[in-house]
């Protein structure tokens, strides 16, 4: 009897066996890479290229949008990017990269906070700094079958789901000063706004209101007021109405340059408007989780009251 039990498990085992085989199911690699064919011909997308560096191995697929130029950037180097990232089922988009979506630091550590697959693509194909791209990342290489997120992927951009490949745009800075500049020229423009003067610095301001008062307001100067700062897709991230407050007061010292330079000789009474490249906000260290690195600002003061 036992020998007949043994014999029937060999048999399904050897029967199992063959049945794997002859599905052929794909592998991962091939999985994704059907996937990024399939998407790339729905959308219609045209001039995407598949990585063929070492040997052809990594699955990603590519289009140079602008090439920058300089040395190639290697692992060491500290770089400064933006992106925009959307999965291929359409259930996660992440496009504001006015804010959440910057990179600050070396090239080598892009993998601690986003997928290998997208360090991998900036160093092997983006190359350059100044460089724009779209690149696909396979899903091997960006959140595997596990995904990335909270909630489920029913759940509008909370949860990438397993098995996503990932479609970027892709924008390193060679220059963030020049950057800034243009992202501000571009929002002025955009929102149809007048009025406002930019510094030798660099810092966008608008007197909306001139002050009435005598004192002029200098770093020392403790002010009352109402404020609004906000990125440039116009999400507030602090005001007075948000402290729970209908005024706030501060030195002027306490804040952020470019804010201290817009509000430097004004007076009581003045309205002011103040748009604030990255390296006079919080620069390419952000603030706590709420504001990337290199991030521009925009801030409304209406000052109530002076103090010297």
């Amino acid at each position: 009897m036992k020998q007949t039990i043994f014999t029937l498990l060999v048999l399904i085992s050897i029967g199992l066996i063959s049945c794997r085989k002859d599905r052929n199911d794909p592998d991962i690699k091939q999985y994704d890479d059907t996937q990024i064919k399939n998407y790339i011909a729905a959308n219609s997308i045209t001039g995407m290229l598949r990585d063929t560096t070492d040997g052809d191995t990594t699955g990603i697929y590519y289009k140079i949008l602008s090439q920058g130029r300089g040395a190639p950037m290697d692992y060491s180097d500290q770089i400064s990017f933006v992106f925009t990232v959307r999965t291929l089922d359409g259930k996660f988009v992440s496009v504001d990269s006015l804010n959440t979506n910057h990179f600050y630091g070396y090239l080598g550590h892009v993998s601690n906070s986003l997928p290998k697959g997208l360090q991998t693509a900036i160093h092997n194909l983006i190359k350059y700094k100044g460089t724009a791209a779209r690149v696909i990342i396979p899903s091997h290489l960006a959140y595997g079958v596990n995904g990335y997120g909270s909630g489920s992927s029913s759940n509008a951009n909370t949860h990438i789901g397993g098995n996503q490949s990932l479609d970027y745009y892709i924008n390193v800075v060679s220059n963030q000063e020049l950057y800034d500049d243009a992202v501000i020229k571009n929002y002025i423009k955009t929102k149809g706004l007048t009025g406002f003067t930019k510094t030798a610095d660099g810092v966008y301001i608008k007197v909306a209101t001139p002050g009435t008062g005598s004192d002029l307001i200098d770093l020392d100067s403790y002010i009352t007021c109402t404020y609004s700062g906000k990125y440039l897709n116009d999400t507030v991230f602090d005001s007075t109405s948000l402290q729970g407050t209908t005024s706030s007061s501060f030195t002027v010292s306490g804040l952020v340059k470019g804010a201290q330079e817009g509000l430097t000789g004004q007076t009581a009474g003045s309205a002011v408007s103040i748009i604030i490249p990255s390296r006079f906000g919080y620069g390419n260290t952000g603030s706590g989780s709420s504001i990337a690195a290199n991030v521009v600002l925009y801030f409304d003061f209406t000052v109530a009251t002076v103090t010297n």
